[in-house]
């Protein structure tokens, strides 16, 4: 028997928050990913701050 999904928000009036948070972090995830790729594309690097532990200057 297979366990139901859990419900997205889009269908209910009312959803606990915890529940469609990680959907809007990994939305925020990917726009933040796309910004990046599209400022690559234009030549600005937006790069890692910092890299195993250590602040990296531009």
């Amino acid at each position: 028997m297979a366990t139901p999904a859990p419900p997205d928000g889009h269908g209910l009036a009312m959803v606990r928050p915890y529940v469609v948070a990680p959907e809007r972090a990994e939305r925020r995830l990917r726009r933040q990913r796309r910004r990046t790729l599209w400022l690559a594309v234009h030549g600005i690097d937006v790069g890692p701050r910092v890299i195993h532990g250590v602040r990296v200057v531009a």
